[in-house]
């Protein structure tokens, strides 16, 4: 077999391909035995028929036909194997001659990895936000857990801003009653502006009994838009009780006895958060930083169908949602057109990722691991509510197994990156991100392990950012070069 190469771009080649006919002997001995099985031709039995009936009454032609379709995938491979090139994507084939007893030609485009060098990452720096956490920041935290034990008291006064109130509501237009706008009993905080406009001012003031009428426009039902009249009763007053910041709190909120020591290991988690953040964004802000350093001639034919694949991602979602395309413009304040630039850039910048980090793992010889495969499925089938063997079969029927390892070997290629870009904080100190890294495996905390382990997943996958509709995964035919 003989195979020339033509570089039609820096990302896409033709293959021209000729093949001595006896190399299609395999394949057409096959053809034969095949149809052999399938035709039904008086005086032989099924799998019986001689070619030369075949040949009869079926047609060469079409036998060999068949043996080519059969051959053309092996003597693709074989191809694209001599070539020394690293296709990207489906092949488009072109049978230029094929004549019995004589040699097949063929030519094939196909996208190609391009060809380019990554930059010294050691030249490359990043800054990232410090670890310290201020007594403010953790009096926050720990005011928010005291909200939690919060209770309400009954109170006989006026109704005040903050109050929680029961009321009854009752809404007419022209005198007549609305009856999708008549309820008892609700609960509503004053200030929340969770219900109706101009509520707040009509019920501050009100004591349990009282009754305010005020004017104002429904948001929903069969008079959304229209003017109203709204009466609302008071029933009951209530005001929010906090329990004292003391060492009775901690005990009922913590494990600990003490305030004091409710407060330390605050401080820590705290600290523990941060950090896990502090690595994220080193992940983000390194590959980004290499991302800018290096210009890659990109595929369109991989880019277009990326972008195809997050339209009908996006689509699926919304359908799901029981919206459409329109309304979720409308509700993100966008034009199509900015819609479609914005798909169009994620799109390049989610292929450029991939090519980077697959050119990083091939350059270091970074590998995935049994172990690491499976762990990375157990996560996906936590997340996705499913048990991880019935994932892992559902990933080997449909030949996902290869999309799945390369997500986790880009995962790893990001690590790389973040190892190797200095990284510092505010304060001009270097981040030691190799060592924030190894630290799950080394003390073993679950929360650190998940956060790194969930964000080297989203990472990896190189997910499509559609506002909305996140999730669309983007493997630049991850098993392209298998």
């Amino acid at each position: 077999m003989k195979t020339d190469v033509e570089e039609l771009s820096p990302t896409r080649v033709r293959l021209s391909v000729e093949v001595p006919f006896e190399e299609l002997k395999p394949s057409l001995d096959k053809a034969y035995r095949d149809i052999a099985q399938q035709v039904k031709i008086p005086g032989f039995r099924p799998g019986r028929v001689p070619p030369p009936v075949i040949d009869r009454r079926i047609g060469r032609d079409y036998v060999l036909s068949q043996a080519v379709n059969e051959a053309i995938p092996g003597l693709y491979d074989k191809a694209v194997a001599e070539s020394e090139i690293q296709p990207l994507g489906t092949p488009e084939v072109d049978i230029s001659s094929m004549d019995y007893g004589e040699q097949l030609t063929f030519t094939v485009e196909v996208d190609k990895r391009p060809e380019f060098e990554l930059p010294e990452m050691s030249g490359l720096s990043v800054e990232v936000d410090g670890t310290l956490v201020t007594p403010d920041e953790v009096e926050e935290y720990l005011s928010s857990i005291r909200e939690r034990f919060a209770s309400l008291k009954a109170v006989q006064r006026p109704v005040a801003d903050g109050d929680f109130v029961s009321i009854d509501l009752s809404a007419s237009v022209d005198d007549k009653p609305v009856e999708d706008a008549q309820a008892s009993g609700l609960s509503y905080q004053i200030g929340s502006g969770s219900l109706l406009d101009g509520l707040d001012a009509a019920l501050i003031g009100l004591s349990a009994g009282e009754t305010a009428t005020f004017r104002t426009e429904l948001a929903g039902g069969d008079f959304a838009g229209q003017e109203a009249d709204v009466t609302a009763t008071v029933h009951s007053v209530k005001t929010k009780e906090l329990p004292e910041m003391d060492d009775d709190f901690a005990q009922l909120a913590s494990e600990f006895d003490t305030l004091g020591e409710f407060r330390s290991n605050t401080r820590a988690q705290l600290e523990r958060v941060k950090e896990m953040q502090q690595v994220v964004q080193a992940r983000d802000k390194a590959l980004d930083a290499v991302l800018d350093a290096v210009d890659i001639p990109l595929p369109e034919g991989i880019v277009e169908a990326e972008i195809t694949q997050n339209k009908e991602s996006v689509s699926e979602q919304l359908s799901r949602a029981g919206t459409t395309l329109e309304d979720y413009l409308a509700a993100t304040n966008q034009t199509a057109e900015q819609y479609e630039l914005d798909g169009q850039q994620r799109a390049r910048r989610a292929v450029k990722v991939s090519l980077v980090l697959d050119k990083l793992a091939r350059d270091e010889e970074i590998s995935v691991s049994t172990e690491e495969l499976s762990s990375f499925i157990t996560r996906q089938a936590e997340q996705m509510g499913v048990s991880p063997d019935r994932l892992a079969q559902q990933l080997t029927a449909s030949n996902q197994l290869s999309v799945a390892a390369a997500e986790v070997l880009r995962g790893k290629a990001m690590n790389v990156i973040a190892e190797r870009v200095r990284v510092t904080d505010p304060s001009g100190s270097v981040v030691d991100v190799a060592a924030a890294l190894a630290a799950p495996v080394a003390n073993g905390s679950d929360e650190t392990s998940e956060a790194s382990e969930a964000d080297e997943d989203a990472e990896a996958d190189v997910a499509a950012e559609t506002d909305g509709a996140n999730g669309a995964n983007v493997n630049v035919e991850a098993d392209a070069d298998a």
